[in-house]
């Protein structure tokens, strides 16, 4: 194989970890993005049931 064609195969492998490397740490970032919401989501829900007595759907009637 000519050098040329080490260096271009080289250059494509360094390209597709790159492009692996960058595409985990973006599914991370969006998993980790999603764990934050569905906890603020959480505390939302959490707060307002504490508020209106709603635990579990049940509302205290005393």
């Amino acid at each position: 194989m000519s050098n040329q064609k080490q260096n271009n195969k080289g250059v494509a492998e360094g390209i597709k970890e790159t492009a692996g490397a960058a595409f985990h740490t973006l599914h991370s970032a969006l998993e980790t993005t999603e764990n934050v919401a569905m906890n603020a989501v959480d505390a939302a829900k959490n707060a307002a049931n504490n508020l209106t007595g709603n635990d579990k759907g049940q509302r205290n009637h005393e």
